[in-house]
């Protein structure tokens, strides 16, 4: 049996890194001591957290009888079968508990085959997912469950769960205590992939191994990275905040855990530039001109050289001023367009290609702004029945303190000549 199942919690109280769900006061905690029936849950959590565990100590603890059923291989046919056979039970008084492994794997027909017998109370349905279940599961049965959201081992639970095995194995891994901290390390959260290094390790007959020659030993494991699904969104999402917040040190760690993982860099350029014009816009405006710099030089040399183009970018962008005065602006400008409707523009500002139009009024009363002792005529611009908005508000910060300025500038010409 692999270490990793020898070593499985016998007990609630055995579960390591957990423990929030297991706490007083906490829905599942609750459930279970008062030896009532827990609700249908969707365990929620990365690989080797321990779902499965959680899942058949409930099962345990409740009193349920337990079936599991993988969403990689099974069918309607299969669920069909595990219902009948809890259909039977019921009729003697017994009850179960259907455990689905990765349930997102499910399609939408496969997940509705759970509704009526959830909602009749023929199963209790867990579910265990690696993904969002907002994104994942049926509206309809996601209503139906209690989702459980499940921690990564940290560091410390980490630790706890190596020295558990080197307690049952009665000897300690061959291991010096830098390489001991890399193991913990190598493991990126998952208990089981820690146990199945230590099986490993522990087969090693020769001298204790430093942390290159772990390395070696193990080979890398690649990072728990899955660029189509909730991971590539979180990860974008951290690079993108730690942008925001001027974060430079952050931002590059954000930015390598991407491209380490695989991520398409055109993908991270993509966001770079829409960062450049959102959260900078007219702060900086040669940010921009980096973000698509970055771009073509990534285009012109590829990977991995191309690749320093986009740090480099990730640098200037992270400690540029910042300012979001123009997406407020455009947001703002845009709700107007859609709250006033077809609104013509002013008659003056209207040209007059023939005369007809011109005896119309078109053109009438325009003064060419160059032609103007300060080359500003502070005419209106906006329909003559709406009242004028001041859309872009500019931020202290970088180059619109010097627009800030210019508009002020104008402002008290248009003052001037409207007196």
């Amino acid at each position: 049996m692999p270490l990793a199942e020898r070593l499985r919690p016998r007990a609630l109280g055995e579960i390591i890194g957990q423990e929030h769900v297991l706490a007083e006061g906490h829905m599942l905690a609750e459930a279970l001591e008062a030896g009532g029936t827990p609700p249908s849950l969707l365990l929620w959590g990365p690989p080797g957290c321990g779902k499965t565990t959680l899942a058949r100590l409930v099962a345990e603890k409740s009193g349920y009888e337990f079936e599991t059923v993988s969403a990689v291989s099974s069918g309607v046919a299969e669920l069909k079968a595990i219902f009948e056979r809890a259909r039977t039970r019921a009729q003697d008084g017994k009850k179960t508990i259907v455990f689905v492994d990765e349930i997102h794997r499910f399609n939408r027909a496969q997940q509705d085959a759970f509704l009526p017998v959830v909602e009749d109370g023929t199963i209790l349905l867990i579910g265990a997912t690696t993904e969002n279940p907002s994104f994942e599961i049926n509206g309809a049965l996601l209503s139906r469950m209690q989702v459980v959201v499940l921690k990564r081992l940290d560091e410390e639970s980490l630790t706890r769960l190596l020295e558990r095995a080197e307690s049952h194995m009665g000897r300690e891994l061959p291991l010096e205590p830098p390489a001991r901290s890399l193991l913990v390390n190598m493991a990126d959260g998952d208990g089981r992939a820690l146990l199945n290094f230590c099986e490993i390790l522990f087969a090693h007959k020769g001298k204790k191994l430093d942390e290159k020659a772990l390395t070696q030993y193990l080979q890398k494991r690649a990072p728990l990275y899955d660029k189509s699904q909730e991971g590539h969104y979180n990860l974008i999402s951290a690079l993108h905040k730690s942008l925001r917040g001027s974060d430079v040190d952050a931002a590059l760690y954000w930015l390598s855990r991407m491209l380490d993982g695989g991520e398409e860099p055109l993908y991270i350029l993509r966001r770079l530039v829409r960062f450049a014009v959102e959260d900078i816009g007219m702060a900086d405006p040669q940010a921009l001109l980096q973000a698509t710099a970055a771009k073509d030089t990534y285009d012109f040399l590829g990977s991995p050289e191309g690749e320093l183009a986009i740090v480099q970018c990730v640098v200037y962008l992270a400690t540029a001023p910042k300012s979001n005065a123009v997406y407020k602006a455009q947001k703002a400008a845009m709700r107007d367009a859609r709250t006033h409707g077809s609104l013509m523009p002013p008659m003056h500002i209207l040209n007059a290609p023939n005369k007809l139009m011109g005896d119309l009024g078109y053109g009438e009363g325009y003064n060419y702004d160059h032609d103007t002792k300060d080359g500003f005529s502070g005419q209106n611009y906006f329909p003559e029945t709406m009242h004028r908005q001041h859309y872009y508000q500019p931020v202290e910060r970088g180059f619109e303190r010097d627009i800030i300025k210019r508009l002020e500038y104008w402002q008290k010409l248009r003052e001037t000549k409207h007196k």
